[in-house]
Formats: C-alpha cells, sequence, structure tokens
C-alpha cells in the first residue's frame, strides 16, 4: 500500500526517490540509493535485501532489466515484491509482482519509475508520472514532491473499507557525494504527505545557512540569531 517515484534527474545526474504509504516509519526501507550508481526501491512485501542486492550489481555494471532477473532468481517470494531500478545513465527498468495486494501497477518514463500498489487504480501511478513531467523547470527535490502530492491527489491507496491516508512519507536525494543531498522523513502523522512539504520548505530557508556554517564556522552566526532573522523577514512580507 505504497506509492513511489524513483528518478534519475537529466540535468544533474542526482538520484532520488518519493513515497508516501500507509504504513508507518517508510524511510527505514528507503536504502536504495548511492551516488554515481543507481537508484532501486522493494515495496510492498518488503525485502531490504533486495535493495543491496541491486545496487551491487548496478556498481558491477549490469543493466537494470539485468538486475530484475537476478533478483527473481535470488528471491523465491519475488511474485509478492513491487521493484523499480534505474542506473546511473536513466535506464530503467519495473517489476509488479502478481501477488502484491489491491491495484497494482508501474510506469516507466524517461530517467524515472513510477509505480503503487493497492491503489485506486491506474490514474494515480500515471497521476505521479504527470506530476514529475510536468515541472520539469523546478528542483529536482521539487518534482519528487509534486509527484507523491500528484498521486495522493488523484485517489492514492485504497483499501477494503475505502481511502487508505498516507501515514508516513519520505524524501530522498543522493548527488555526487557519499552522503545523501536531502534525507527528510514523515514516519507517523495523519496527513504525511502535507507535513513532509512542511518539513521540506523550512528545511530548504535553513539549507544554506548549514551548508555555509559547515564551511566557514568561525563566521558562522548562530542559529538562533538566523531562525530571528527568517522570522523578522517573514513579517515583514
Amino acid at each position: 500500500m505504497t506509492f513511489t517515484l524513483v528518478a534519475r534527474c537529466p540535468r544533474t545526474g542526482q538520484m532520488g526517490i518519493g513515497i508516501a504509504t500507509y504504513s508507518i516509519c517508510v524511510g527505514l526501507y528507503c536504502n536504495g540509493l548511492r551516488a554515481n550508481v543507481g537508484a532501486t526501491m522493494s515495496q510492498a512485501f518488503v525485502n531490504q535485501g533486495n535493495n543491496t542486492l541491486a545496487l551491487r550489481l548496478l556498481a558491477e555494471g549490469f543493466s537494470p532489466t539485468h538486475v530484475l532477473d537476478e533478483l527473481k532468481a535470488n528471491d523465491p517470494d519475488f511474485a509478492y515484491r513491487q521493484v523499480a531500478v534505474i542506473d546511473r545513465d536513466g535506464r530503467a527498468a519495473a517489476y509488479s509482482g502478481p501477488k502484491t495486494r489491491g491495484w497494482s501497477g508501474h510506469k516507466i518514463g524517461d530517467g524515472y519509475v513510477s509505480m503503487g500498489n493497492v491503489l485506486a487504480g491506474p490514474e494515480v501511478v500515471d497521476a505521479i508520472a504527470t506530476g514529475y513531467e510536468k515541472y520539469a523547470d523546478e528542483s529536482f527535490e521539487r518534482r519528487l514532491l509534486r509527484a507523491i502530492e500528484a498521486g495522493r491527489d488523484a485517489g492514492g491507496q485504497v483499501g477494503n473499507d475505502g481511502h487508505l491516508t498516507e501515514r508516513s512519507a519520505g524524501l530522498f536525494v543522493y548527488g555526487n557525494h557519499d552522503h545523501a543531498e536531502l534525507d527528510l522523513r514523515v514516519d507517523l502523522h495523519d496527513k504525511a504527505i502535507d507535513d513532509l512539504r512542511r518539513a521540506f520548505e523550512e528545511y530548504d530557508l535553513y539549507r544554506g545557512y548549514y551548508r555555509d556554517r559547515g564551511k566557514n564556522p568561525r563566521e558562522a552566526i548562530p542559529q538562533v540569531e538566523f531562525a530571528t532573522r527568517l522570522a523578522n523577514r517573514e513579517a515583514a512580507q
């Protein structure tokens, strides 16, 4: 019961995942990103080992299609998985197992995979893709967030008793460094995507300050002072 966009930015080469689900603490399972290697996500009935194996195979130069074949060969319960794999060149492959629940499917686009399970229908996957493609002039991070917002607005997840709200969500981006450029997660909230948007917008105001503070610690102003300046600026607008 999850919907996701896994993508490579054609402008920057960044790799990213935007994800939302009825399950809690989904960020724990988003370990499928590695700088200059690729991105992968295993969901539905999650097997984190698939993420680890997929990244290792991508690092060895295998294609996403070959990676999926290897995952299937090494996982006796692969029919319960939903998996996306993208390499550092933007080549993509995906699989939606026949034993994943509810409406389950994926769409492969130019450097991205939109996918989900226990969804209202294919319109959710289509909306995620459109939400990503429509805002090509925005930053990669914002496009990922736009994508999962679009999936929610198209109906999101549906269980036996009707609509399922998104209780956790995450936004993850890697660039050229071993550490994440962005790692935001909402582990438990009744409107997780809204809360993820709030966290992103707030962090976006601080990221330059945090970057400069690390590079020039002797000249950095206290964070409380920076926060006060932000508040005063917003009040003046």
